[in-house]
């Protein structure tokens, strides 16, 4: 592994380039980025930075969807000693407001389409020097190709591994969003240990549609990156042209959520696509239901691979020999798992206390290893707070078996507590999931005059399925204790999303969150 070691994201675009030049890096919409014009067009990009005054670890914010410009601007910061700032697309403007002066970028990417948007709040942008537009660009604002056409293919940096590559924020479910500090040394051995997991080399086609701005996409792209394979990439999620892409393209691992994944099951002409080139879908985001998990596995086989982490850093893994529906009990039972640690990771489960938890005894999931976050960006409190002790504390909450794998129980934030009972809403989902009109759920707890806390769920239904509040509830108490059981249920159209496909729990506490 390359922890400890200075090998860099710009040593492995260089390895890339001068070893698999012609061999496609990048392909979206039809257009293909050979390894050797990925690093020379990263190159040019680090250069034309320069010259409009940006410095080594000077920041540049990037809002775009996916396209390869995006990919660029990763690359200009990997070879220049830049640090890539994302903000997401989806944000409110107060939200792009916040995120650009906290990371305090001199230049602002943005795609053509948010250029209304960015023109409303330009007088708040504080550090903003140079707006650069993706596509055709308004008259206060350079274009993105015209700023590329300045820079030079020679440019040449010293990159560090402990510089950082990214600013990448949190998906903000605990408040506002923070700013995570990845080093090249860091994503260098995050690239290394995915590409291993994936097993990936040069003839694998991976296939990518979540958000770049997000580091799961870009993680999955570092991993097959490592081995100069070639990443397709979509600009949105689109289950049909997903399947087509993969018959078409021969496309070998794909990475999605589990609610992705559903949307892909449930796609009315999937048995008419020819899936056989795809050996491994790389799930993440959230565990999966184990109901939606089988019926993945009936469909495409043994093919599923789930990592577990943030963006703070991962650490966690399901192999993907440990699918086995028809295997003995206590194989069947890993398919609710998150799994074992990555090489190189450690993980603790510890109590209130700071103590280690006892087999079956749920506590708080520590993380260390050479993958993890360097800090938060301007927030030393946060930073102490989440790194503590050496261990990356995650405010999830798991447990361990007998074999050493670990089960995903809760969000810390997230547990219920009724009638001094401690409730794990992922219980009550998992329990909810196995009703086979759910298509999504959510469980939170709502006050409670007599309880302190009551657990409602809020569902959504698959289309064209039907079930009522009392016959759900009597559902759970076929699989849980009573006192776990939904007190209440209320049914949506559809549940909101994070940019990462998780659902968010914080937008559903202020909607549903009332007693």
């Amino acid at each position: 592994m390359t922890n400890g070691s200075s090998f860099t994201l710009a040593n492995m675009l260089e390895a890339n380039a001068r070893n698999y030049a012609d061999h496609p890096a990048w392909v979206f919409q039809g257009n293909t980025l050979t390894h050797g014009q990925y690093l020379d067009r990263g190159r040019r990009l680090a250069s034309a930075w320069t010259k409009l005054g940006l410095i080594r670890q000077e920041r540049v914010a990037v809002m775009s969807r996916n396209c390869l410009e995006i990919c660029e601007v990763y690359a200009a910061s990997e070879v220049g000693g830049f640090v890539t700032a994302t903000v997401s697309f989806r944000f409110a403007p107060p939200e792009v407001v916040y995120v650009v002066n906290d990371s305090m970028p001199k230049i602002f990417v943005f795609e053509e389409e948010f250029a209304d948007l960015i023109d409303g709040i330009r007088d708040s942008l504080e550090t903003v020097e140079h707006f650069v537009c993706i596509g055709k660009a308004p008259a206060w604002a350079t274009s993105y190709g015209d700023v590329i056409a300045t820079g030079d293919a020679d440019f040449w940096a010293q990159v560090a591994n402990d510089d950082l590559c990214s600013l990448i924020y949190t998906s903000g479910t605990t408040g506002r969003p923070k700013g995570v500090m990845l080093t090249h040394g860091g994503k260098a051995a995050c690239a290394e240990s995915i590409s291993a997991l994936m097993m990936a080399g040069p003839a694998d086609r991976i296939l990518l549609m979540m958000p770049m701005f997000h580091v799961g996409a870009k993680d999955m792209s570092l991993g097959q990156s490592w081995r100069a394979g070639t990443v397709y990439l979509h600009r949105d999620f689109d289950p049909e042209l997903i399947l087509q892409t993969i018959q078409d393209e021969k496309i070998t691992i794909t990475h999605m959520a589990p609610t992705m994944v559903q949307m892909v099951l449930d796609h009315p002409r999937i048995d008419e696509f020819d899936l056989s080139s795809l050996r491994m879908i790389v799930y993440s985001a959230a565990a999966m239901p184990t109901a939606l998990l089988r019926r993945g596995l009936d469909k495409l086989g043994n093919v599923f691979l789930q990592m577990y982490g943030q963006t703070e850093g991962s650490g966690i893994i399901l192999p993907i020999e440990d699918h086995q529906p028809d295997a003995e009990e206590r194989y069947r039972r890993r398919l609710q798992s998150i799994g074992i640690p990555f090489p190189g990771v450690q993980v603790r489960l510890v109590n209130d206390d700071g103590q280690d938890c006892a087999i079956d005894e749920p506590g708080e999931i520590l993380l260390r290893g050479p993958i993890m976050m360097k800090g938060y960006w301007n927030k030393s409190d946060a930073t102490l707070e989440t790194l503590r002790d050496g261990w990356l504390h995650t405010g999830d909450m798991g447990k361990f078996d007998d074999d050493g794998y670990i089960y995903l129980v809760d969000r810390k934030k997230d547990m219920i507590v009724s009638g001094g009972e401690n409730i794990y809403s992922r219980e009550v989902e998992e329990a909810i999931y196995q009703h086979d009109a759910v298509a999504n759920a959510a469980v939170i707890g709502v006050p409670d005059e007599k309880w302190g806390e009551a657990v409602r769920a809020v569902v959504q239904l698959r289309v064209g399925a039907s079930v009522g509040e009392a016959e759900l509830i009597a559902h759970c108490r076929t699989l849980i204790a009573g006192y776990k059981c939904p007190k209440s249920i209320v049914f949506a159209d559809d549940l909101p999303k994070l940019a990462s496909g998780k659902i968010n729990k914080l937008a559903i506490r202020k909607e549903h969150g009332r007693p």
